[in-house]
């Protein structure tokens, strides 16, 4: 049923041995755990024991914190675990995403600016050297999506831009980076390929609107080229790949139609019998809405195996879906031929990390091991080199206005452009959290080169501030606040239009006359950065001179800074994707 002696498990006799004996010894309840993955709520360690001793769970992700606590929370789980169980952390961009005190070393599409393989290997390297440290065994990556609608915000900053090939050769660097920890394993994402749809999977449907021949030559050769360098599990998408699934099944209606996660079409079909992986598969995310959209949840759940998928990711309510999932399992729902393929899959890849050899014990490193590599100096040395390679001058019609230095321009007024906010951000604002204020860290900068750098105040800022201090709002601040040109350009001698927006579109204050919207690109220079997502050009297509960033790091905007006040020939980046987002107005 599945060969553990080929790609990507190699197992030795003794460990298919092991693979076989577990299973043959396993109650239904066991085999069932095996197909869960978990996110942990807390690090208690009777709640932890819980999980692992009544639900049996095959592996957990979990929520941030620092390292020294993740690295509890493994060993306790390794501890209560009958079966080592895999611990996955979303190292994309880093060991941050692992522990709240690991390293950023840059997101996928600021590597593919640099257009250096070696940074991809790098971030593979780095980021899981610290996740390995902590006890976790497994990353959900690389993204190898490919963007080609620029409206698609659920990957644009994650993948490694617009070029199929680069995505394969980046994808597979970052691979190879990750395997050069011993016994970590990478789960690539999101089969069948995002980057399409405008649509975020998490919120609606998601397409992939290729036919046959289109994906073949694009995501095909992407995940064709990983599994060729062991790619040890794949992540399935909530994504339909509607043309691709009637070519293997023409009597599919489209009524019929389903998200990769829950066809076998596509897991099957297309992943098993076209591509030939042999690998792992777990599904995303299972409160999706492109996931739950199609049926009820006790449907869902047998049906994602069924489909393809070994291991099914979160509970929405443990006891409710195990029991589902057990119910399924025992009447026959999930056949006893596809619940032993699932877990030679999910053991042999076990086996394969070499989880099955180590004592309880040395399942997780000791904390001296986290002391030693958590924020190491060379990873700190690598985030610092990406930011210098990636900054891209990706519009520039002023040929004057760079390079900018003190003499020539030393009243800098930052305006600083948010997107709308959303439910995340305003649970963030609540936690306290959000990081450091890009347009302060910009202007601290600035003015460390000499420059008089100050942050533009809008008549909506200026209103919250009167009535925070019980004033009655003054209306005409925003419906009267337009005046002469002179008058608004005098206190100035250069505008920068920071664009922090990670996620959706900017949101402009709409003051009439206010200075959020920069209208007045022909009457002073203006200088638009997008410190987030690369497509501004799209809502600011008067930008004179654009430059892109693609994050608010502090390295970054020490290279930022260099580059303006060197000059044009500075900025090394390569637009990774067409920032001008196909749009006539933006190159004007």
């Amino acid at each position: 049923m599945v060969d553990l002696k080929a790609n990507p498990y190699f197992l030795s006799e003794e460990d298919c041995k092991w693979v076989e004996e577990t299973i043959a010894s396993m109650s239904p309840e066991e085999k069932v755990g095996q197909l869960f993955f978990q996110l942990t709520a807390s690090h208690d360690e009777e709640y932890l024991k819980e999980l692992m001793e009544k639900y049996h769970l095959g592996g957990c992700r979990y929520n941030p914190a620092p390292g020294k606590a993740i690295q509890e929370q493994n060993r306790t789980l390794q501890k209560y675990a009958k079966v080592p169980v895999f611990i996955a952390c979303n190292t994309e961009a880093g060991g941050d995403g692992a522990c709240a005190d690991g390293t950023a070393i840059g997101s996928g599409i600021k590597i593919a600016a640099t257009g250096k393989e070696d940074y991809a290997y790098a971030l593979g390297k780095m980021s899981n050297e610290e996740a390995s440290a902590i006890g976790c065994n497994m990353a959900f990556a690389p993204v190898c999506d490919i963007l080609y609608n620029w409206e698609n915000t659920e990957i644009i900053m994650r993948a490694f831009g617009s070029d199929p090939k680069r995505v394969a050769d980046m994808s597979a660097a970052y691979l190879k980076g990750a395997h050069s920890n011993p016994g970590f394993a990478c789960a690539a994402k999101h089969f069948p390929g995002n980057g399409q749809d405008f649509r975020d999977a998490h919120l609606s449907n998601n397409i992939n609107y290729f036919d046959v021949d289109e994906w073949d030559a694009t995501y095909g050769m992407v995940y064709r080229t990983l599994i060729e360098n062991g790619l040890d599990a794949i992540m399935g998408g909530h994504i339909m790949l509607p043309k691709y699934a009637k070519a293997i099944n023409p009597d599919l209606k489209e009524e019929d139609m389903m998200p990769a996660t829950l066809s076998p079409e596509i897991m099957t079909g297309l992943l098993r019998d076209r591509l030939g992986f042999n690998g792992m598969v777990v599904t995303d995310a299972s409160h999706m809405v492109a996931m739950t959209d199609r049926m009820t949840r006790a449907e869902m759940l047998p049906r994602s195996i069924n489909a393809g998928c070994d291991m099914f990711l979160f509970f929405n309510d443990p006891e409710e879906d195990f029991s589902t999932m057990l119910r399924a399992y025992t009447d026959g729902v999930i056949s006893e031929e596809r619940m032993t393929e699932a877990l030679m899959r999910i053991l042999g890849l076990k086996a394969h990390l070499g989880l099955n050899k180590k004592a309880k014990e040395d399942l997780v490193p000791q904390p001296e091991t986290a002391d030693a590599v958590l924020g190491k100096e060379e990873f700190r040395a690598m985030q610092k080199a990406i930011s210098d390679d990636c900054i891209t001058l990706v519009k520039y019609k002023d040929e004057d206005v760079l390079p900018l230095t003190p003499e020539k321009y030393k009243r800098i007024m930052i305006v600083h452009i948010k997107a709308a906010e959303s439910g995340m951000s305003s649970l963030m604002k609540l936690m306290g959290g959000g990081g450091t204020d890009p347009a302060e860290l910009l202007k601290e900068k600035l003015c460390a080169k000499g420059f008089d750098a100050f942050i533009y105040e809008s008549p909506l800022d200026i209103m919250k501030k009167q009535m925070s201090e019980g004033k009655k709002p003054d209306l005409n601040i925003y419906f009267a606040g337009k005046n002469a040109i002179a008058d608004f350009v005098k206190d100035m001698d250069l505008v920068i239009t920071l664009c922090d927006v990670s996620s959706g579109r900017p949101s402009f204050g709409m003051s009439k006359g206010g200075g959020e919207i920069p209208w007045y690109v022909f009457e002073l220079p203006v200088v638009v950065i997008g410190c987030g997502q690369p497509t501004m050009l799209a809502d600011i297509p008067q930008a004179r001179t654009y430059i892109n960033t693609y994050d608010a790091k502090d390295t970054t905007f020490d290279a930022l800074v260099n580059n303006l006040m060197e000059g044009r020939d500075a900025f090394k980046g390569k637009d990774p994707i067409d920032s001008f987002c196909g749009l006539f107005d933006t190159k004007l």
